[in-house]
């Protein structure tokens, strides 16, 4: 069964490369493609910070026996992306080029910023403390759609 780290990190790589999908069609001001790239980019970003907040998260920290610390941090961040997506698609119903691709570069920020930390911390730690649960865990993952 594929780990924690291998799944999420997986994961991470195919939503950077929605995100980037969507910062080459803004800048080419092909607003068609760019609306498409941006509602596949959201679904993708949404299921898997959904996987992680309903699902990873709460195993994690029934087992730190604690809701804060990391996972506290990591929410708070996944709350700072969406607000930054909601300004990429603003400024995209907009088809303002600047602003637009200004807006998709602090989310690719957050993103890498964010993904570090989630890549050399939670997910090891998830895999050494969660493995006796781990398969259950990732088929619900996996079949997780964002609500």
């Amino acid at each position: 069964m594929q780990t924690i780290q291998d799944f999420f990190t997986h994961d991470h790589r195919d939503c950077d490369h929605r995100l980037a999908d969507l910062e080459t069609s803004v800048a080419d001001k092909d607003w068609a493609t760019a609306e498409n790239a941006c509602v596949q980019f959201q679904h993708d970003l949404e299921r898997h910070l959904q996987r992680e907040e309903t699902l990873l998260f709460p195993a994690i920290e029934t087992f730190t026996g604690s809701s804060g610390g990391p996972t506290e941090v990591m929410r708070r961040e996944h709350d700072q992306m969406r607000a930054l997506l909601a300004d990429v698609r603003d400024t995209l119903a907009r088809q303002e080029v600047d602003a637009c691709l200004g807006n998709i570069e602090t989310l690719m920020t957050l993103i890498q910023l964010h993904n570090v930390k989630e890549e050399q911390i939670l997910y090891p730690m998830a895999d050494k403390h969660l493995s006796g649960q781990r398969d259950g865990l990732m088929d619900q993952v996996r079949t997780l759609e964002p609500a």
